[in-house]
């Protein structure tokens, strides 16, 4: 039997009395019950775009990430695009609403909020698990009062037949779905008719061009980590809401007090290298947004919450430790991607002597996710150094700020207009 408690635990947030005493029921429970040792990897993310935009975003991933285009899975009022590395790593599913018209869940989720309603059907909606008994598994998360979709209403959401999934988080409003499958299984998607087209088709291996062009193809590596933002108050249980519902564990947690943010790291107890199954990162705000007047502190994190609801913030791959064309990679994949129009929010971060170095691009325009590339050096086997958090935290906080401003111009324009 796996045992989730047996981790070092790494950082200096300090977490409540109820957050401590939980922790371990929870994890002691969910290996006694042997939930750790059927759940294993994220097998695949789900992101969700408007009409007309999964060509471009699938154009920028292939050039940006090593994935590839796989297939698309049509159904009646949605595409699903397949993209993938190889099996051992996870798979990108992008779901395409045909309709612009189109009610639902995931659409509602974003809504209420200025900048989220923007792109009504753009979002991150959240992880697939492998697992090795999903009746199982589905059962036992049932018994401990977690809720899911019948298959009903996965049919009516066109959402593929083979997963159980999860009811949104109340706290981080992304799901988590199941999937049977043994590692040496190929991944199937029960959903629609599969087909290669011509259009994504093209637009992929132009993109893969591009990466040989710029010899940068072979230097992107798989995904690092996801980090989500989320309310203040929500940071303690939707960390413990997750590692209920995987096989993660609680690695730690570190106060970025300059940018009022805490940084919370969880990680697969199944595997060493996270680009094995993504590490889970979640960001929350020290305090909440109406103290901000009165304790004069800086707000990125819970800013970026209210303008878009609480989601998956970015997307952090793994860049090949060396050098190349007399700069260290990292440096050498960002200059050859601004070649291609992609801007960043800052300048590569960090240095060889704290171990590793990073980077934030600007938010897609098809799905409002940033990229990090993330290089570390040697045996450095950290997450990351506090002082890249807080550069990087204040540098999207700034890009939040101007989006929030023409949001607010927009909307003032568009009242003065109805008069």
């Amino acid at each position: 039997m796996t045992i989730s408690l047996d981790f070092a635990r790494h950082g200096d947030k300090e977490n409540s009395p109820f957050f401590e005493e939980y922790l371990v029921r929870l994890l002691e429970e969910r290996d006694r019950v042997g939930l750790t040792d059927m759940i294993f990897e994220i097998d695949a993310i789900m992101i969700t775009v408007d009409p007309g935009h999964s060509i471009g975003y699938i154009c920028e991933l292939c050039l940006m990430t090593p994935y590839h285009y796989l297939v698309t899975l049509e159904s009646e009022s949605h595409w699903t695009h397949i993209l993938r590395v190889d099996l051992d790593y996870p798979d990108i599913l992008i779901r395409e609403v045909k309709d612009p018209k189109i009610q639902g869940i995931f659409r509602s989720l974003n809504e209420v909020y200025p900048i989220g309603a923007r792109k009504p059907n753009s979002r991150y909606m959240g992880e697939i698990l492998r697992v090795s008994d999903l009746h199982s598994v589905t059962e036992l998360q049932k018994e401990r009062e977690f809720r899911f979709f019948s298959q009903d209403q996965i049919r009516k959401m066109e959402l593929p037949g083979n997963f159980a999934v999860g009811k949104p988080s109340p706290y981080t409003h992304n799901v988590v779905s199941y999937m049977e499958r043994s590692p040496e299984q190929l991944r199937v998607y029960a959903l629609g008719i599969s087909s290669i087209r011509y259009d994504i088709q093209e637009a992929y291996l132009a993109a893969k061009e591009l990466q040989k062009l710029h010899q940068i193809d072979d230097l992107i590596l798989p995904i690092d980590h996801l980090a989500t933002r989320i309310y203040s108050q929500n940071r303690e249980v939707a960390i413990l809401e997750w590692l209920s519902l995987s096989s993660y564990y609680y690695w730690g947690s570190y106060d970025i007090k300059n940018q009022n943010s805490s940084t919370n790291v969880t990680k697969n107890v199944h595997f060493d290298e996270a680009i094995r199954s993504p590490v889970k990162v979640f960001t929350a705000n020290n305090t909440p947004y109406f103290v901000n007047h009165l304790e004069k502190m800086p707000s990125p994190t819970e800013t970026f919450v209210r303008n878009y609801g609480p989601r998956l913030h970015h997307v952090a791959l793994a860049v090949r430790d060396g050098e190349r064309g007399n700069m260290e990679n990292i440096e050498y994949v960002v200059k050859q991607i601004k070649q291609e129009g992609q801007d960043f929010l800052l300048d590569v971060i960090g240095s060889k002597d704290e171990g590793l170095k990073q980077i934030f691009s600007n938010a897609s325009e098809h799905s409002s996710l940033i990229i990090e590339y993330v290089q570390r050096y040697g045996e450095f086997d950290g997450f990351f150094t506090k002082k890249n958090v807080a550069e990087l935290t204040h540098a999207a906080g700034v890009a939040d700020e101007l989006l929030e401003l023409q949001a607010e111009s927009m909307s003032s324009d568009s009242i003065k207009d109805s008069h």
